[in-house]
């Protein structure tokens, strides 16, 4: 799996429907709005780099209020908290 952390700067006026527009794009995982130097945060999770392109430069770019946006991809993951929540089953231990 490939992660991309997405920095976005939108219109002040549509942060929630720009957020939400995003958030509803298949390989946004999640969506954040922060303060600091971005508006909004977004989580892209693809198999193939590839597939960046088309989320984020095809799609999330030309949500309709993005002003902005600066790109990070992932090398590793160090946290295993979220990894083992996406490979759970749901089984009880």
């Amino acid at each position: 799996m490939i992660t991309a952390i997405v920095l976005i700067s939108a219109d002040v006026d549509r942060i929630p429907e720009v957020a939400q527009e995003i958030a509803d794009l298949d390989g946004v995982t999640e969506v954040y709005s922060v303060a600091g130097d971005a508006d909004l945060v977004a989580m892209v999770r693809v198999r193939r780099h590839e597939s960046l392109a088309d989320v984020i430069a095809d799609r999330l770019n030309k949500v309709e209020g993005v002003t902005g946006t600066n790109t990070h991809i992932a090398f590793r993951t160090y946290s295993s908290h979220d990894l083992d929540a996406a490979f759970s089953l749901g089984l009880e231990d």
